[in-house]
């Protein structure tokens, strides 16, 4: 998966936000807890990125630098 392609899925979610600079997603309630879900079950079943429950934490979604960065440390596993 590279990052434009998590950028699309994201944007797809909320169009009206610049994902590439957006900071503090959760914090500020841009995201929902559905669209963490959403967001997962698309990972999986497109990409075959596989989250944990522990990855299931705001930090790792405040950002989609920070999303990407899990992304790539469950594709290397």
């Amino acid at each position: 998966m590279t990052f434009e392609q998590l950028l699309d899925l994201l944007s797809d979610l909320h169009p009206d936000i610049d994902f590439e600079t957006a900071e503090g997603l959760i914090d500020r309630k841009v995201l929902t807890s559905f669209d963490v879900v959403s967001i997962a079950a698309e990972l999986s079943e497109t990409y075959g990125v596989e989250l944990r429950a522990v990855d299931i934490v705001p930090a790792n979604f405040n950002s989609a630098r920070a999303l990407f960065a899990l992304i790539q440390k469950r594709e290397d596993e």
